[in-house]
C-alpha cells in the first residue's frame, strides 16, 4: 500500500501561505543547495502527485514551461487534482478525482507505484489532515514568521499526535522535520 506524503514549505509560525495566498519566497534568499537536493531526492520516489484545484491551476500554468530542477518530476509523474468543479485537467498525465476524499485516497493507495505526494493548497491539505489521510508530514520550515495567513492545520476535530522521525537544519536557516502520525 502506497503512503500519502505531505511535503510542504511552512513558516516558523505554521503558515503555508500568506494572507493573500502568496507562498513565494517570503522575502528570503534562495533555498540552500542541500535543501534542493533533499527535495529532489524525495521527488524521485513519487509515483503520483495530488493537489487541490487552485494549486493544480497554478502548477499547470508554471511547470510545463519551467526549466527548474524540479520540472521533470513535476511534469513526468501522474497527477490527480481533487475537484468537483474543474471542467478538465489538461496538464500532461493529469486526471480529476471528483468523489469522496477518503475513498479516492484509498483507491490511490491501492494502485501500484511510488509514494503519493500531496502538495496543497491549504484547504486541501487541511482536509487531508482532518481525515487523518496523511502518513508522513515532511515540513520544510523556512526561517520567517508571517504573523497571519493560511495555516497548515485548521479545524482539526481531534488532536493529531505526531512522532518526529528526523530533523535536519541547513545553513540558510531552514529546517526539515519529518513526522508520522502516532497512534495512541
Amino acid at each position: 500500500m502506497r503512503a500519502v506524503i505531505l511535503q510542504i514549505g511552512v513558516s516558523l509560525d505554521g503558515y503555508v501561505a500568506g494572507p493573500d495566498g502568496d507562498n513565494g519566497d517570503w522575502g528570503l534568499p534562495p533555498e540552500d543547495e542541500a535543501v534542493t537536493a533533499w527535495k529532489l531526492d524525495s521527488l524521485r520516489r513519487v509515483g503520483t502527485h495530488i493537489m487541490g484545484r487552485d494549486t493544480y491551476a497554478e502548477m499547470a500554468a508554471y511547470w510545463p514551461s519551467s526549466t527548474s530542477a524540479y520540472a521533470a518530476s513535476m511534469n513526468g509523474v501522474p497527477k490527480v487534482v481533487f475537484s468537483r468543479t474543474l471542467p478538465s485537467a489538461d496538464w500532461a498525465n493529469s486526471r480529476i478525482a471528483r468523489g469522496d476524499l477518503a475513498e479516492e485516497i484509498d483507491t490511490l493507495r491501492n494502485e501500484s507505484g511510488g509514494d503519493i505526494m500531496a502538495h496543497g493548497g491549504a484547504r486541501f491539505v487541511q482536509a487531508l489532515s482532518r481525515q487523518h489521510l496523511i502518513d508522513e508530514y515532511r515540513l520544510v520550515i523556512r526561517p520567517v514568521a508571517l504573523g497571519s495567513g493560511k495555516p497548515l492545520f485548521k479545524e482539526l476535530t481531534t488532536p493529531l499526535p505526531l512522532a518526529l522521525m528526523s530533523a535536519t537544519t541547513y545553513p540558510d536557516g531552514s529546517a526539515i522535520h519529518v513526522y508520522r502520525p502516532r497512534t495512541l
